[in-house]
């Protein structure tokens, strides 16, 4: 998985339109979080900022209201908005391969068991990413369980066997 600066800008921005909310972060509570005090706060190039709260919107993550008292909301609260949907929202896919999704992926002959292993990956990708919601961000739960299920998957596949497709060990 590669994580872009897009990614890593909307799902900061996203906190801190959450953080808005709940009264801390650029915006008292309960006010709307203007993209210029986002771009500020976050230090994101605004003109980009622009673009991803765009696809933030139309992926149904966010309200704007326009005019002076304008700004951006979060569409349903952030216990339910996890970051695989925002990753999804302004990246498409979370794993990708040669610049296709991983479902896509095809190969024959002995390469053939690498599909199963681009689907595996972006399987652990999503499990992470779709039960670690804002508010667990915010709040700093689901932090550690995070970290310990990650150093588990990676301690499982060094100790799983790996056959060798060209016929070794």
């Amino acid at each position: 998985m590669y994580v872009s600066a897009r990614s890593d800008y909307a799902l900061r921005a996203m906190l801190a339109v959450a953080a808005a909310a709940r009264g801390s972060g650029p915006a008292p509570s309960g006010e709307l979080a203007k993209a210029a005090a986002l771009a500020e706060s976050q230090a994101i190039p605004l003109s980009f900022l622009q673009g991803i709260l765009l696809d933030l919107r139309r992926a149904g993550l966010l309200f704007s209201h326009r005019g002076t008292d304008g700004g951006y909301a979060l569409a349903r609260p952030a216990t339910e908005i996890s970051v695989g949907d925002v990753l999804r929202a302004v990246g498409g896919s979370l794993t990708s391969v040669r610049g296709l999704p991983a479902e896509v992926a095809g190969y024959h002959g002995v390469a053939a068991g690498l599909r199963d292993v681009w689907l595996a990956v972006d399987g652990a990708i999503a499990l992470v990413v779709d039960r670690t919601t804002l508010a667990d961000l915010l709040t700093g739960e689901g932090r550690e369980p995070a970290a310990r299920d990650g150093a588990a998957a990676t301690a499982g596949a060094a100790a799983a066997p790996v056959a060798d497709p060209v016929g070794g060990a």
